[in-house]
């Protein structure tokens, strides 16, 4: 069980620092006659091009709380982080992983709509920065990535890679040289995988998904993304709501679609729905069918409609782990 956490937050930084750990050339280290040489850098390829990284980074920042848990997951110690979401005051600890958190120290770093507190990466003297991804802080950090790499080696998950085990796959193996480790985690999440799917109960199938921002403006998921295949694999086979709706353009990194007030009962026809909130978002199932829209949807009529947690989508392998518990205490 997690326990209450304080976590620390950056000062802002009172002096200029005159030398920071950035790229460097392959170097070995010096070994004894007949020792195997020990490499202290690994290039690593991303969108942006190669990067020369530490073999064994140990001051990582990591500039989208949706990737940190990866770093945990495979023991990485991250010294520092963003809140989940952007506003004054730094934040909390996501629950999920706030034992590791507390117990490596990390720093809850600044973080605003405007973008990073580069003063803050600055003063962690960082000697890789990790970024990219999903969503807002994807943005951000591929917009200031020139600027970040003048800090540290800076390396940005690739949007393109949309599910956890992707993104796990290129952060464990291709960054940290941790193969090993990702089949372990990917073992263990196929054994739990397969112990929920048999001990739940599957509502009507296919199932769609309805996401609410906090202004109210209704979006969907694609079938393929990642939260939709990820509860394909306990049962809960995905509505095909953009094969039946091919006119429909995918949002942002292609993980959501927008829909009007109008188009919400011509797509959500499937009989049972997830909802939730984007970014902790107010959506539950009770309070959107006093909205005769949702209300006349075939799920809520027939009492086929679900919350999820807001933190399902986009989720990381903790994330995921912690949805398989969810799923079934919900349908066993």
């Amino acid at each position: 069980m997690s326990r209450p956490r304080r976590p620390l937050v950056l000062l802002a930084v009172t002096a200029v620092i005159a030398a920071l750990t950035g790229c460097s050339t392959t170097v070995p280290e010096a070994a004894a006659p007949g020792s195997a040489t020990v490499e202290t850098t690994r290039t690593v390829t991303t969108d942006q091009g190669d990067v020369t990284v530490p073999a064994e980074p140990e001051r990582i920042v990591v500039l989208n709380s949706n990737l940190a848990g990866y770093f945990f997951a495979l023991d990485v110690p991250v010294l520092a982080t963003i809140p989940e979401v952007p506003g004054p005051g730094g934040g909390e600890y996501p629950t999920t992983w706030a034992e590791q958190a507390t117990e490596d120290e990390t720093v809850i770093l600044p973080w605003g709509e405007d973008g990073f507190d580069f003063e803050a990466i600055l003063a962690a003297e960082p000697d890789l920065i990790v970024g990219g991804g999903q969503g807002f802080p994807a943005f951000q950090a591929g917009e200031a990535y020139d600027r970040l790499s003048e800090i540290a080696p800076t390396v940005l998950v690739s949007k393109t890679l949309l599910s956890w085990q992707d993104q796990l796959s290129f952060i464990a193996d291709d960054l940290l040289d941790q193969a090993d480790a990702e089949a372990e985690l990917v073992a263990e999440y196929d054994a739990r995988a397969a112990e929920v799917a048999a001990a739940i109960t599957l509502p009507p199938v296919p199932v769609a998904y309805l996401v609410m921002t906090a202004d109210g403006v209704p979006y969907s998921l694609p079938e393929d993304s990642a939260l939709p295949q990820t509860l394909a694999e306990l049962g809960f086979e995905p509505s095909p709501v953009i094969a039946d709706n091919p006119g429909f353009e995918a949002f942002g990194t292609g993980d959501s679609f927008e829909l009007s007030t109008e188009q919400v009962s011509q797509v959500l026809t499937a009989p049972t729905i997830f909802t939730f909130g984007f970014n902790a978002g107010s959506s539950d199932v009770a309070t959107l069918a006093q909205n005769p829209v949702y209300a006349a949807l075939p799920a809520f009529a027939s009492g086929n409609a679900y919350d999820l947690p807001s933190w399902a989508y986009r989720a990381d392998f903790l994330r995921t782990m912690e949805l398989l518990d969810y799923i079934e205490a919900e349908f066993s």
